[in-house]
């Protein structure tokens, strides 16, 4: 079919899109390129019919194949691939403004935006956290949950008006959530800019709940796109600070310096280029802002999780490269200016929250100390680096 693909009220690009396959065929016009997202903004500009970026893109703001779970959850929304939901919403996403919309079809994004219509997601939240296999409920689809990328279950729900996002632990896996709670512990003592996690409970299952962090005016531009096209990957880090200072963006190598500590803390081995990322309005195309630290949950060896012994090393991502958090940390220029005092006593109040949701998440006291113990050698470990 052919498709405008919308910027709010902007039009971008005409394109042929195949729904059965999920793929853009053709690009018929480019309307208005600097309205793009960002990293199709920078393919066309190259290459004015490169088809592939625009697919990868759509593809990307989707459910992707290794969603936990995702046969059980497509079984109970009755239908047969996580494609065939993009264009159940006009692709529009709670991450920013940009949706498709049939060829002289008149609908405006104020009619179907989800920051201002509210949604259905009481069903489409059962169906993705209930471990039971039948369910008999037709699914409402007009929903920003068709858009919702990574491994881990989620689903957007309204609170008191607000947009909430609920992301449960990978298959048996329950630490999770009480990673990203931790994670914003850590940042509200620090003074750290971060997305705030809580706990809640759904279909008996301990889940992370954030607030969504954009609006009807902004979108968020992950590192990912802001990199496109990097050519010496080795200097990505110093690269990605030249391309936000010189977008204003203030403070900026200090602001990844934090989430550096944060990760250093907490090894969270996943600070991938598409969790972490600026803040942009859709309507001047300014950069606003260093997006607020988000997605921190797999931490804390989560995925060495060892009976036996406590893994005090070990590696993160750091932009295109893998390395030892001890290398990583030594690209933050004043490692003295982080007041390690302000963590005293949250190793305790870690070890209450994960005692307090034991009855649910059947969590071992065995496993609790040796958690608590890792996160105290890391902040001891920290304050030792400080006073070499």
């Amino acid at each position: 079919m052919k498709v405008i693909l919308m910027n709010k009220n902007i039009e971008v690009l005409v394109a042929e899109y195949n729904e059965k396959v999920a793929v853009f065929t053709k690009i018929y016009e480019i309307k208005n390129l600097k309205y793009a997202p960002v990293i199709i903004e920078k393919a066309l500009k190259n290459n004015e019919k490169d088809i592939i970026t625009l697919t990868n893109w759509f593809k990307g703001r989707g459910i992707p194949a290794w969603r936990d779970d995702l046969d059980l959850l497509l079984n109970k929304l009755g239908i047969k691939t996580a494609e065939e939901l993009l264009t159940k919403a006009f692709g529009l996403s709670l991450s920013d403004q940009y949706f498709i919309k049939p060829y002289n079809n008149q609908i405006e994004y104020k009619d179907i935006n989800f920051f201002e219509h509210d949604f259905e997601s009481a069903d489409f939240t059962n169906a993705t956290f209930s471990s039971s296999h039948y369910f008999n409920t037709k699914i409402n689809l007009l929903s920003p949950n068709n858009t919702t990328d990574g491994r881990l279950k989620k689903t957007w729900i309204i609170q008191d008006k607000t947009r909430y996002l609920l992301k449960g632990g990978y298959k048996n896996e329950i630490m999770q959530p009480f990673n990203e709670v931790l994670a914003s512990m850590i940042c509200q003592r620090l003074g750290f800019d971060h997305t705030n996690y809580e706990l809640d409970i759904v279909s008996g299952k301990v889940v992370s709940k954030c607030a969504c962090f954009i609006n009807t005016d902004t979108e968020l531009v992950p590192a990912s796109q802001i990199l496109y096209n990097t050519k010496k990957k080795e200097y990505a880090y110093e690269e990605y600070i030249k391309i936000l200072e010189e977008n204003n963006i203030k403070n900026v190598r200090e602001k990844i310096e934090n989430m550096l500590i944060l990760d250093y803390i907490i090894m969270n081995e996943d600070r991938h280029l598409n969790n972490f990322g600026i803040i942009r309005n859709v309507n001047t195309l300014k950069w606003i802002d260093i997006a607020p630290i988000f997605d921190s949950g797999q931490s804390l060896n989560i995925l060495d999780y060892n009976e036996e012994e406590i893994i005090i090393q070990g590696e993160g991502r750091f932009f295109y490269k893998i390395s030892n958090f001890d290398e990583i940390i030594k690209n933050i220029k004043d490692i003295n200016r982080f007041d390690l005092s302000k963590l005293d006593g949250i190793v305790e109040e870690f070890e209450h929250l994960l005692n307090k949701y034991k009855y649910i998440t059947k969590i071992t006291d065995r496993r609790i100390n040796k958690i608590c113990t890792l996160l105290n050698s890391r902040i001891n470990k920290l304050k030792h680096i400080q006073n070499k």
